[in-house]
């Protein structure tokens, strides 16, 4: 029996006929905050920028591009996984131009969050601002590829969002504004009403493959165990911030389950990190890093940004050691771990 053989020959013969009849991603197109900012940040004028060493240092060319990590962050090993460029251009910045983008663009904005006021603590990018960048992105690419390329590149695109950890631990904790107006739980579900307008936007826009972020293990960072030990809880995980991060994200799983029924052709996954990265956290042994209290960059306990400079002697010099490069991101080998679980159990339903 040759079952097998004649089976590949004819796949290869309806591949070649058919090139469209198994579905390719096209391009990954990116929204959000530093989790996966790819140097947006570095054309504004606000105090929380990357692009200076030692950020960078193990890119490609060592290369400080202002992503928030010593390498490459979660979009760029996405890009790779479908077979796509292995990093994400950020829109603004001016090294890239259409012709870059066509495969693979990135919006995301350090700093910023679903909620505007969020967006406003640190002059970042606004969550709809990144919106508008799209809407300038489409008209480009149409330009660029024509209407009906671009119709396509955009339905079959996998479009990533990932935010809303500043809107708890830069916003609604830090400030009193928010707290004001809303209990956590309400806020929770403001936040997940423009998470919602925003799906429904890119969907009348033509995406159908939206993969939604859900939140870390947020208490579990270096800068907020620090802050923990400051009040003398031990310096363990913030177990409430967590409890919050769980129960945003079991709203955000509610709302892919809505999105999914209430509009037609579209595919919306929750891509959720919290309890690879939970596991990371408590076992990093288990996963070959020997550090994941402190960060690898300067002290690591509450450095980030310009307070991580080339200049500070403390910074680790291997950073694969450690579960986070910075007080608030992952190391590029933690970004690589969690981005293969990613696809493994949500964005596998793309390939």
């Amino acid at each position: 029996m040759h079952i097998p053989v004649m089976f590949l020959i004819l796949c290869h013969i309806i591949l070649t006929l058919f090139p469209g009849a198994v579905a390719k991603v096209p391009a990954i197109i990116v929204f959000g905050d530093s989790s996966v900012d790819s140097g947006n940040n570095n054309q504004l004028s606000t105090v929380l920028k990357s692009n200076f060493q030692p950020y960078g240092r193990d890119f490609y060319g060592g290369r400080p591009t202002g992503r928030f990590c010593n390498g490459r962050i979660p979009p760029d090993f996405i890009s790779e996984a479908f077979g796509l460029k292995p990093f994400v251009p950020a829109y603004l910045d001016p090294m890239y131009n259409i012709s870059d983008f066509a495969d693979g663009v990135n919006f995301a904005s350090a700093g910023t969050g679903y909620d505007t006021a969020t967006s406003d603590v640190l002059s970042v990018l606004p969550f709809w601002r990144e919106m508008e960048y799209y809407k300038e992105y489409q008209g480009k690419l149409k330009a660029h590829v024509g209407a009906a390329k671009a119709k396509q590149i955009i339905s079959e695109a996998v479009y990533l969002l990932s935010l809303g950890t500043n809107d708890f631990l830069e916003n609604y904790y830090t400030l009193p504004e928010r707290r004001n107006q809303f209990t956590v739980d309400k806020y929770q579900d403001y936040l997940g009403g423009i998470a919602g307008q925003f799906i429904k936007e890119l969907y009348k826009l033509g995406a159908r493959k939206i993969s939604l972020g859900a939140l870390p293990p947020m208490g579990c960072l270096p800068l907020e165990r620090t802050a923990d030990f400051f009040r003398g809880d031990g310096g363990e995980c913030n177990e409430n911030y967590n409890k919050v991060a769980l129960s945003f994200n079991g709203k955000l799983s509610g709302l892919v389950k809505n999105l999914n029924q209430e509009l037609s052709g579209i595919k919306v996954v929750l891509s959720n990190p919290y309890y690879i990265l939970k596991q990371i956290v408590h076992k990093p042994s288990a996963y070959g890093f020997e550090v994941a209290a402190v960060a690898c960059c300067s002290s690591g306990l509450f450095e980030m940004g310009y307070m991580c400079d080339r200049l500070n002697p403390f910074t680790c010099t291997d950073a694969n050691k450690y579960v986070f490069w910075d007080s608030f991101h992952p190391s590029q080998k933690t970004n690589k771990i969690v981005s293969d679980y990613i696809m493994k159990n949500a964005l596998h339903v793309f390939l």
